[in-house]
């Protein structure tokens, strides 16, 4: 089972390097010139397949404009898509809208936990999750595929992709840089996956 994946597009909270989690925060101009550049490698990738695929979203607007701008780019309708609430991204709780700077300087000792055990760690807030928590939804979202899938959605759901599918170590996948600027290939049955 073949899926394309692709992170949103940058928005201003990425180029502040704020924690961004579930807050819906929307694309800004590289953002939206990124998701229609993977629209048109995601053309070049489908080609004659491209109506055999699933394509499906996170609910979130920089997710759904990612997907809106990247089928318009392949001459699809923006709005033939779905969405999935399992492919949200990771809650980041109380910190969310801080930068790591702003965190270090009311939560230091939180911080430095977070950095000794960044795959374990859940910040602090009512709905916040670790990237553990995040990779089951993930996982229930990976067994459900059943057709060639082109997803957009988060930084997190792609690490958790890398820990769940390629195995990767905890360590690794949580501290693995996701571009917005690329498309990545996730083969299912052979466990492979790569950045094109």
């Amino acid at each position: 089972m073949l899926i394309y994946m692709v992170r949103h597009g940058q928005t201003d909270w990425n180029a502040e390097g704020r924690l961004q989690g579930q807050k819906d925060i929307a694309l800004n101009h590289l953002g939206r010139a990124q998701a229609t550049r993977n629209g048109e490698v995601l053309l070049d990738l489908a080609g004659a397949d491209l109506f055999s695929f699933d394509f499906v979203a996170s609910p979130l607007s920089r997710t759904r404009e990612t997907m809106e701008r990247l089928r318009a780019a392949m001459g699809l309708d923006p709005a033939g898509y779905r969405t999935d609430e399992r492919l949200l991204e990771l809650s980041f709780g109380d910190w969310e809208g801080h930068t790591l700077e702003e965190v270090n300087r009311f939560a230091p000792d939180r911080l430095l936990a977070r950095i000794e055990q960044k795959w374990n760690f859940i910040p602090p807030g009512d709905d916040a999750e670790s990237y553990e928590i995040l990779s089951w939804r993930v996982g229930a979202w990976l067994r459900s595929i059943s057709s060639p899938t082109i997803c957009v959605s988060h930084g997190g759901v792609v690490r958790s992709v890398f820990r769940l599918v390629a195995q990767v170590s905890e360590d690794h996948a949580a501290r693995m840089t996701v571009p917005q600027d690329m498309v990545l290939q996730v083969d299912l049955g052979a466990g492979t996956l790569r950045w094109i």
